[in-house]
């Protein structure tokens, strides 16, 4: 059953109260036939950072749930300081919606968070898509080049650190920035607050701990039964394509993409493109 009535920009937040104490808001539109596909955000990102034609893209053929983490914007309770207590968190949210079965997309540190909600509850995950983001303990992940750093991190960051971190430093993705930005300011009711400075220091943290060398935790990406769709831009400065390339390659059943002329927000650039990919990937 499709919900023709409600899009990204007009999905009500709703509140649910789950076992661990947390209080989670999320938004739930699309079309109901099949599994839902619940959403797993980026670095200090909240609901409203989700491109809103991607999530349309979407939920023309699937029921979607994007929701805030423990901590994160309008959800209450803290951030937690690892990815495998955000991955609890993301399961205890799961389970409060009493959905017995899930498709996941992760976008960045929401990919760290899938691939943990698959290794801890693998009959809850039916498939997996990891867009733009890495394996722990994979090679050259511990910590972020300072410039993308210190871009992330600031306290202000607006409109030209996006740019930079989120667009190929190419005349052709960089113009695609303003644009996607017009479609994250489209939602002018019931937006978010920004991620409050616990939560962004928090969120770091779990991201240097997750990035430490660890040759053998690599190994843990064998256990991902799930197929697994692995996506990225060729030009993304956060998390380089080959922790993709690497990630396909140790995930039994995985397919890899790589979007040309984009950065880690190729899933902005590409919305429509990569919509599309995922719909087939989920369907197939």
């Amino acid at each position: 059953m499709l919900t023709t009535n409600v899009t990204a920009l007009t999905a009500p937040t709703r509140l649910v109260q789950a076992g661990n104490g947390v209080r989670y808001a999320y938004r739930r539109f699309g079309n109901q036939d099949g599994v839902p596909l619940v959403l797993m955000q980026h670095f200090r990102g909240s609901m409203d950072n989700w491109d809103t034609e991607l999530l349309d893209t979407l939920a023309a053929e699937r029921e979607v749930i994007a929701f805030n983490n423990a901590g994160v914007a309008s959800t209450n309770g803290e951030t937690p300081r690892s990815v495998q207590q955000m991955a609890r968190d993301a399961i205890a949210f799961i389970e409060a919606l009493n959905l017995e079965k899930v498709d996941v997309l992760g976008f960045s540190l929401g990919g760290f968070i899938a691939q943990e909600v698959a290794l801890l509850k693998p009959d809850l995950v039916r498939k997996l898509v990891l867009a733009g983001t890495g394996p722990q303990g994979g090679p050259q992940m511990h910590r972020w080049r300072k410039d993308i750093a210190d871009a992330a991190r600031k306290p202000d960051a607006g409109a030209a650190e996006l740019l930079y971190i989120m667009f190929k430093l190419t005349p052709t993705s960089q113009a695609k920035g303003p644009e996607y930005l017009g479609r994250f300011m489209e939602r002018e009711v019931d937006r978010d607050p920004p991620s409050s400075p616990a939560t962004i220091e928090a969120q770091y943290d779990a991201v240097v701990e997750w990035g430490i060398p660890d040759h053998g935790k690599l190994q843990r990406l064998a256990a991902i039964e799930q197929p697994t769709f692995v996506a990225n831009g060729d030009g993304d400065l956060m998390l380089p394509p080959r922790l993709s390339h690497l990630m396909a390659g140790l995930i039994p059943n995985a397919q890899i993409k790589i979007y040309p002329d984009s950065a880690h927000g190729f899933l902005w650039q590409h919305n429509k493109e990569f919509g599309s990919d995922v719909n087939r990937f989920l369907a197939g």
